[in-house]
């Protein structure tokens, strides 16, 4: 069976149809969605996750553009398909800009929406070319229009931890938006999509009747590709995948599972894997960081450092329903923007505490996270940390901790330090990235056990590594505290090798370990 081509950058869905590329079919969603008593919604969802192409899939469908759909489920849905004129503003292009700059960029969007209605319009301000343009064609057409607004928010993401500046591109988008809510009555559909919620943009705070479905379970499989369409829509993929890689079926479908799956965009939800890299494995026959490749967000690591997020508190973090909705511009931690942006996802919920278990969601985020943030911890030897961190990697395969440990005091005897990083928790936080950044295995920093928590358990194919880290003191002290608390209780059952590994950092004088003691 011949596969198709992988729509790898195309976000049009008429493209993607005529040129007969792989589309895993979401008009069951478009269907019900358009087809409820609401008609203004919103979804948040990361970055490169298909929301555009979603977005290009409602123009299509409102436009009545029919053929397009052959053979997909809104095929057997739709009887009357009436077409609809149909208004789109995508925001992405207008990213690091300045106020100036943004409405310039907005004014040449409507003054392309106005040309291809044939609208005139002499006004300046952009709420007012937005009300004419809707009213325009409402007038003309005789029915009523579908605005689409795709990436609302890239706009303000850069400066999200810049007070001042986010206010002045807030106000700038709150005028823009102004008009949809009095045009209510000429509107057929608005469809909003973004990252993260400015609730300060009149969007959210005057247009009062939207719809937010991102945490709607009948929606959590809207964006990104499930594991029943990945098992069904893909699987002579998966198929090829695993001829490629010399190994089984069920072994390819692990190592997508380990790397790409794991996310949850509400309770229950099925499993969903990251788009972006499912399809660029399977086009180029390769597991590897695909997402991360295309940059982490500069926002993201300025609103880290603002709420000073370390590595080891990033996961296994509990929150409930009302933080996941909280304003970005006035939230009090970084976890609904790590949420959002799809660093971290919803793991469990307990219902009668009423509290979500978020955590890291697989592999590709966790290695591309904290790969990150290892420039904050080692200064300018990031480069010669990823290689020291690769072959210690080796050592470990081999079951050679001692061996593995040996290199890392060699490789930290070499690495600078400034005299502001003179405190415990800046090696804490270092140790646990390059344990972090180890490539496969199960790691786990301060996990939880009825004794207490674990600094690191690192888990191999044959070995389970309990390490407790201590700072100006002994290594006996850290292996007597894992004896003490019987750590190793907690995964006798799994039948691997257990190893017990006490560390001593010297933080005043050495910066580097200086001795550890290990016990199986």
């Amino acid at each position: 069976m011949a596969l198709k081509l992988y729509p790898i950058g195309i976000q049009t869905f008429e493209r993607i149809r005529k040129e007969n590329l792989l589309y895993i079919d979401k008009t069951g969603y478009v269907y019900r969605m358009t087809h409820t008593s609401g008609k203004h919604f919103f979804l948040s969802r990361p970055r490169r996750f298909g929301k555009s192409l979603l977005v290009s899939t409602l123009e299509s469908y409102f436009k009545a553009d029919k053929e397009l759909f052959r053979g997909l489920q809104i095929e057997n849905m739709e009887r009357e398909w009436t077409e609809y004129p149909v208004v789109h503003f995508d925001f992405s292009g207008g990213k690091h800009q300045d106020a100036g700059q943004l409405r310039r960029y907005i004014g040449y969007m409507l003054e392309e929406e106005e040309r291809r209605f044939g609208i005139e319009c002499d006004a300046v301000d952009e709420n007012v070319r937005l009300e004419n343009l809707i009213t325009s064609i409402y007038e003309k057409e005789g029915r009523q229009v579908v605005v689409l607004i795709d990436e609302y928010d890239a706009p303000l993401l850069d400066v999200a931890h810049q007070d001042g500046q986010l206010a002045i591109l807030r106000d700038v988008m709150r005028n823009f938006y102004s008009p949809l809510k009095k045009c209510e009555r000429m509107l057929r559909f608005v469809f909003i999509t973004g990252i993260t919620k400015f609730s300060q943009v009149s969007i959210f705070s005057e247009l009062n009747n939207i719809t937010n479905i991102s945490m709607d379970n009948e929606y959590a499989g809207i964006c990104g590709i499930t594991r029943e369409e990945l098992l069904t829509q893909m699987t002579a993929d998966v198929d090829e995948l695993a001829r490629k890689l010399s190994v089984g079926r069920e072994a390819a479908v692990r190592l997508l599972t380990e790397n790409y799956d794991g996310y949850h965009f509400a309770w229950p939800s099925p499993d969903v894997f990251n788009p972006y890299s499912l399809l660029n494995c399977f086009s180029r026959q390769k597991v590897a960081g695909y997402w991360f490749a295309t940059g982490t967000p500069t926002f993201l690591i300025e609103m880290m450092r603002k709420f000073g997020t370390v590595p080891s508190g990033i996961g296994g973090v509990q929150a409930k329903e009302s933080s996941f909705d909280a304003p970005t511009e006035s939230m009090s931690s970084i976890m609904p923007l790590l949420y959002q942006s799809g660093y971290l996802t919803i793991k469990d919920y307990d219902p009668q505490l009423g509290l979500y278990t978020l955590d890291i969601p697989n592999k590709e985020i966790r290695i591309g996270l904290y790969d990150s943030l290892l420039p904050n911890y080692m200064e300018t030897a990031a480069d010669e940390g990823r290689v020291a961190i690769a072959h210690m990697s080796t050592f470990i395969n081999r079951g050679d901790i001692n061996g593995a440990l040996e290199l890392l005091k060699s490789f930290l005897e070499a690495v600078p330090y400034c005299d502001n990083t003179l405190y415990e928790g800046h090696y804490q936080q270092m140790l646990y990235l390059i344990f972090a950044l180890l490539t496969d295995y199960d790691i786990q920093v301060e996990q939880r056990t009825a004794k207490g928590r674990i600094d690191i358990v690192l888990e191999t194919k044959t070995h389970i590594y309990i390490m407790e880290l201590k700072f100006d003191k002994t290594a006996e002290e850290a292996l007597a505290q894992i004896n003490t608390a019987r750590y190793a209780d907690a995964f006798v059952l799994k039948g691997k090798k257990i190893v017990k590994v006490g560390i001593n950092f010297c933080v005043k004088e050495e910066r580097n370990i200086t001795e550890w003691l290990t016990q199986e």
